[in-house]
C-alpha cells in the first residue's frame, strides 16, 4: 500500500479511521483518492467515475466528518436516480457511520407508503437519502426542512438526466440553501452535465478518473440465436459460462418475466427485477441476489442501475439494448477490482446493426463471435449455496444481526460458519444459511424469542 493513497493520510476524524480499518477499507480507490482532500476542504466537487469505483465512499466520509451529531435538522441530502441505488447508498453511509454515535440516516423513495416516512420524520434525520419525485413531494409538503443543509449530493447524475428528473431537480435547487456543498458524481459526462454543473455548483473542481483507471478484464462473445430457440441458448449460455452469480439483461420487464419462468421450469434459481414489483417484492429480489441466494438476475437497464453485487461472474444480454453506451455499462457489472469477467450476447440476424455499432465502441477484436460450447461441468453449477429466511422484525423492532445471530446458533442450533449476509431493514429481516441448514435454521428462529419476543420466519423460494 502507497502512503500516499493510505485513508490515514486524509484530514479524516480518528473515529472515521478507525471504523474504515474495521470494515477493511485502508487504501482508496483512485476516486477516492483524487476527490477526497478537495470534499474534506469544502470545495464543491463533479466527478467523472464508473459503476464501482467506490464514490460513495467518497461522499459520504465527507459529509460525515463535517456532521453535527448534536444539532437534530437534515444536514446532507443525497439524489439517486432509482430506489435500489438509494437503498444501497443509505446502507454504505450507514456502514461508515456506525463510528458516530445517534447518526439518523433516512431513505424516502417512492413506491412505498408516504404515511412511515412522514413518521420517521417527526424527529428530524442528520441525513436524507432520496429519489427527486418522494424528496420533492416532501419537500412540498413541508415534511422536510433543508434551511440547515450542508452538502448537496447528486449521485449518478447522467441517469437522473436520462430518466427525466430535470424539472424535480430544479424543483429541489428552490428549497436548497445557496450556502451549500454541492457535489456531482456520474459515470458519463454529456452536456446535459457541464450545464447541471454551471447552474448548482461554484468553481467545482473537476475529476476524471476514467482514463487512468485499470481496464477491466472481461472477456467478450457474441452468439447468433434466432427468435425461436433465444430461451435455449441463454441457458446453454449460462451452463457453458455462468458462475454462482449472473446478471441478464432484457430490453423490456415482459421479457425479464417470461426469462425469469422459463429458467424456473429448468431448475434453475432465478429472479427478476422489473417495475412492475412493489418495494418489497424488489427489496427480497436484491437481497437474494446479493446474499448468494440466486443465481440468475434478470432486470431491466433501469431496474438494474444501481446494482452493485461483489464478485459478479458474469453478464448476459438476452437483447442487445438500443444504446450502444448501455452495452458499456451492462458488462461493467463484471470483471471489478481485477478480477476476471465473461460478457454474452445473444444476438438475432435483425441486431447486426446494433452489433456493428457496439463494436465501434470498442477496441479491435475485443467483442468476438463464439458459438455456444456444450457444458462439460456438473449440471448443479448454478445451484445457489445459500437460503434465505425472513423475519417479521428488523430496525423498528431494535433488532440487530448479532441478535438473529444468537438466536440461529444458540444451544447447538445452526453452526455459525452457515450463516451468511444478515440484512435489516424497518419492519423486517433477511438471514442467509447453507442449504442443509436452512430448516434447522427455520425452527431456531420461530421457536426461540429474540430479545424477549417470539417472531415470524419463512424461507424465501
Amino acid at each position: 500500500m502507497s502512503d500516499a493513497t493510505a485513508f490515514s493520510t486524509t484530514n479524516l476524524k480518528p473515529a472515521l479511521l478507525s471504523k474504515l480499518s474495521d470494515i477493511g477499507y485502508t487504501e482508496m480507490t483512485l476516486v477516492q483518492a483524487h476527490t477526497l482532500p478537495h470534499l474534506l476542504a469544502g470545495a464543491d466537487v463533479v466527478a467523472r467515475a464508473k459503476t464501482g469505483s467506490g464514490k460513495t465512499a467518497a461522499f459520504g466520509l465527507a459529509l460525515l466528518n463535517k456532521l453535527d451529531a448534536a444539532s437534530f435538522c437534515v444536514q446532507a441530502l443525497v439524489l439517486c436516480p432509482t430506489r435500489e441505488l438509494a437503498d444501497q447508498v443509505a446502507k454504505e453511509i450507514r456502514r461508515l457511520a456506525q463510528a458516530i454515535p445517534n447518526i439518523k440516516i433516512l431513505s424516502l423513495c417512492g413506491g412505498v407508503p408516504i404515511g412511515p416516512q412522514n413518521a420517521s420524520l417527526q424527529h428530524s434525520p442528520h441525513i436524507i437519502v432520496g429519489t427527486p419525485g418522494r424528496v420533492l413531494k416532501h419537500l412540498s409538503k413541508g415534511t422536510v426542512n433543508l434551511n440547515a443543509l450542508q452538502t448537496f449530493v447528486l449521485d449518478e447524475a447522467d441517469r437522473m438526466l436520462d430518466m427525466g428528473f430535470t424539472d424535480e431537480l430544479d424543483a429541489i435547487l428552490a428549497f436548497v440553501p445557496n450556502d451549500r456543498q454541492t457535489l456531482l458524481f456520474s459515470a458519463t459526462y454529456p452536456e446535459a452535465i457541464a450545464g447541471m454543473s454551471a447552474r448548482v455548483q461554484r468553481d467545482p473542481v473537476k475529476v476524471d478518473v476514467t482514463d487512468d483507471e485499470q481496464p477491466a478484464r472481461i472477456s467478450q462473445h457474441w452468439c447468433s440465436v434466432t427468435r425461436e430457440n433465444r430461451n435455449d441458448e441463454l441457458l446453454r449460455a449460462l451452463r457453458a459460462w455462468g458462475g454462482a452469480l449472473n446478471l441478464v439483461f432484457c430490453n423490456t420487464k415482459i421479457d425479464c418475466a417470461e426469462v425469469a419462468r422459463y429458467l424456473q421450469a429448468k431448475n434453475i434459481v432465478a429472479i427478476a427485477l422489473h417495475g412492475d414489483l412493489d418495494q418489497p417484492q424488489r427489496t427480497q429480489v436484491l437481497v437474494r441476489f446479493a446474499n448468494r441466494s440466486a443465481s440468475v438476475l434478470i432486470a431491466t437497464d433501469v431496474a438494474a442501475r444501481g446494482l452493485d453485487v461483489e464478485d459478479l461472474d458474469a453478464v448476459f444480454n438476452y437483447e442487445l439494448p438500443a444504446q450502444p453506451e448501455v452495452y458499456i455499462h451492462r458488462i461493467g457489472r463484471t470483471g471489478r477490482a481485477g478480477k476476471e469477467g465473461v460478457a454474452v450476447s445473444l444476438v438475432e440476424t435483425r441486431e447486426m446493426r446494433r452489433l456493428q455499432e457496439i463494436e465501434a465502441l470498442l477496441p479491435e477484436d475485443a467483442l468476438r463471435p463464439c458459438a455456444i460450447p456444450d457444458s462439460k461441468r456438473a449440471t448443479d453449477s448454478l445451484m445457489p449455496a445459500m437460503t434465505t429466511l425472513q423475519i417479521s422484525g428488523g430496525r423498528k423492532n431494535k433488532l440487530r444481526p448479532g441478535d438473529l445471530l444468537g438466536a440461529l446458533t444458540a444451544q447447538g442450533g445452526v453452526r455459525g460458519d452457515a450463516v451468511g449476509s444478515i440484512d435489516l431493514f424497518d419492519t423486517c429481516s433477511y438471514v442467509a444459511v447453507r442449504n442443509a441448514q436452512a430448516r434447522n435454521a427455520l425452527q431456531q428462529l420461530t421457536s426461540r424469542p429474540i430479545k424477549g419476543r417470539k417472531y415470524r420466519a419463512r424461507i424465501l423460494r
